[in-house]
């Protein structure tokens, strides 16, 4: 009779001979496979939280961005009456309930940077309108008989936009001034955002003076 480990010895070299049985080749596919769609599914999830992520900073950016553009003009807006392309006078702040009013609000400040040092004034006039759902931002290259240049798009996805005035303790839902060179003394913006709801902004106006 042969002896265990002689058979043993022989099961071994028949089993390096033959490889891995149906079976084995079977549950290796299968371990595999729950391997593969694990990582896939980890991948997807990662990729949509990216993308999730990435959304919600754009978002964050271009409520920054509405804010920083809208605190530094308005805070050096000043009470300067200028003259339209037609020669006809404005008013030095020009503001009205939102909406797709073109302009919606509209004003001259003061600290326009000249870094290249060219003959201007370190006045601007400035803009803001809402157009579809972009709200967009338009200055004029001269304060009198020119009219506003090409506009650049602040934020876009605004289903719609809300002005106030603050003026003698109460809010006003248009500026209405008695005088051509009165400014409110601040400004409030409400803005629907599709993705990110409503905002609202309340910006001191003329504190750089």
């Amino acid at each position: 009779m042969r002896s265990h480990s002689a058979e043993h010895g022989f099961a071994s070299r028949r089993y390096a001979e033959h490889g891995f049985t149906l079976v084995e080749l079977v549950v290796a596919l299968f371990v595999f496979g729950l391997l593969a769609s694990a990582g896939v599914a980890l991948l997807g999830f990662s990729a949509r939280a990216q993308g999730a992520v990435a959304a919600r900073l754009d978002e964050i950016a271009a409520i920054r961005r509405v804010s920083a553009l809208m605190t530094a003009d308005l805070a050096q807006a000043i009470p300067r009456t200028s003259r339209s392309a037609s020669g006809a006078q404005e008013v030095a702040f020009f503001g009205t309930a939102g909406g797709t009013s073109d302009p919606a609000l509209a004003f001259i400040r003061r600290g326009w940077e000249n870094p290249g040092e060219l003959p201007r004034a370190s006045l601007q006039k400035v803009q803001y309108r809402l157009v579809d759902d972009r709200l967009e931002r338009r200055v004029a290259p001269m304060l009198d008989g020119a009219d506003p240049g090409p506009p650049a798009t602040i934020v876009r996805g605004v289903k719609s936009m809300t002005l106030r005035y603050r003026l003698g303790g109460e809010w006003r839902d248009r500026w209405d001034a008695t005088r051509a060179d009165a400014l409110p003394r601040a400004v409030e913006m409400v803005l629907d955002i599709d993705g990110i709801g409503t905002v609202r902004q309340v910006f001191q106006t003329g504190t750089g003076l």
